[in-house]
């Protein structure tokens, strides 16, 4: 695949969750993208409903299977099992040579839907399993399939931690291809707030931190009059996040715009990044922000920011959930404009390293090694099959 050799067509079945506006959803594109304008045949299946909108771009030759919500009543278990059934019908119409699977219970369906067949599953934890509620079912449900899977893709060496101890040694470190997000024409931020904008993106849920970001802007903003916080994205706490942004008189200094209208918009006019998770599998909007040359602040929680950013030089870490130094560190950032200048460009070098063709190689050949032991693992069945017939 892309690797200058003769092109050996595969068929190749990515299978996520949804085709929303997710990191996750957003390496897939890359990747099917890429592949199949190699000339492999991709399949995408994602359980949201057909007429849900799609984010990010697909190539026209990219098949999309859309199996929509588990129908009727029923706990999580009828959800799952009806998960598995459609995605075993699909994979028996489709016959993928590997399927590659995404987020932890997706990864779960797709090592279940291939029982008793002999297609190779990829799974990519994306996120940080041991901060996630998951109940017991789950956890032994990944115990006992993960050493079934051909290959577990982690997204950071930290996170490896994570997996069940048999599977530790076997997995394999791939992290996320990170693509300039196309900069917009001016960087400018509004007249009224001449002297910046920091932005921040993602769900607007507990795990990214934004309760605490907005905590550290109002102590760091007194001396920074002309400077604006934009958190973009949608979620559940988006009217906590208001009622907070209200109570602390800064509905003028802090703006939640909801989720950009293309991949990359929330970049706009931006002149500061900001992440405030309080756990990550490998932070898309980080990357995406160093690579548009943006300087970068972060609280380095588990995991992925200690690994993309060294501290002071390309981008400023700060104590995970240390609200007070988050506050210190938005204000050298907001004070210093040649320091916003020496990491911005820094950044840029830093994340060179994940770029999307070294990290489609390297997607590549871990498909490509686990069709050869699955090959060689065939011949050898049918090769005892012959002596014994």
């Amino acid at each position: 695949m892309d690797r200058g050799d003769p092109v050996l067509k595969r068929r190749v079945m990515f299978v996520v969750a949804g085709l929303g506006a997710g990191g996750a959803e957003r390496v897939i594109s890359l990747m099917a993208s890429a592949w199949v304008a190699d000339g492999q045949d991709v399949t995408i299946v994602a359980f949201d409903h057909p007429s849900a909108p799609v984010f990010h771009d697909f190539d026209s030759r990219i098949a999309l299977v859309r199996l929509g919500p588990a129908r009727g009543g029923g706990g999580r278990l009828t959800t799952t099992a009806n998960r598995i059934w459609k995605l075993r019908a699909v994979i028996r119409a489709v016959g993928p040579d590997v399927v590659i699977s995404f987020l932890t219970k997706i990864n779960v369906v797709a090592l279940l839907a291939t029982v008793g067949t002999r297609v190779p599953v990829i799974v990519s934890e994306r996120n940080n399993p041991l901060m996630q509620k998951a109940s017991r079912g789950w956890n032994v449900a990944l115990a006992r399939l993960y050493p079934r899977a051909a290959a577990v893709v982690m997204q950071t060496r930290a996170s490896l931690v994570c997996l069940p101890v048999a599977v530790r040694g076997t997995a394999k470190v791939i992290p996320n291809p990170i693509a300039p997000a196309r900069p917009l024409p001016t960087r400018s931020a509004p007249a009224i707030f001449s002297g910046g904008v920091l932005v921040a993106a993602g769900r607007l849920t507990h795990q990214k931190g934004f309760d605490m970001l907005i905590d550290a802007f109002a102590q760091a903003c007194g001396p920074h009059p002309h400077w604006q916080l934009q958190i973009w994205g949608e979620g559940p706490l988006r009217q906590a996040l208001e009622d907070r942004v209200a109570s602390l008189g800064l509905a003028d200094r802090i703006v939640l715009p909801g989720n950009s209208s293309r991949p990359g918009g929330w970049l706009e006019g931006a002149t500061a990044m900001v992440l405030s998770s309080r756990y990550e599998g490998f932070p898309n909007v980080l990357g995406e922000a160093m690579a548009d040359g943006l300087p970068v602040v972060a609280f380095d929680c588990a995991f992925g920011p200690g690994e993309m950013i060294e501290d002071a030089v390309t981008g400023l870490l700060v104590p995970a959930g240390d609200v007070a130094a988050l506050s210190c560190a938005l204000d050298r950032i907001m004070a210093d404009a040649q320091l916003r200048e020496r990491l911005g460009k820094a950044a840029v070098a830093a994340v060179s390293r994940y770029r999307p063709s070294e990290i489609l190689s390297e997607w590549s050949m871990t498909v490509d090694r686990c069709l050869a032991v699955t090959e060689r693992s065939a011949r050898s069945a049918s090769l005892a099959s012959d002596r014994t017939a």
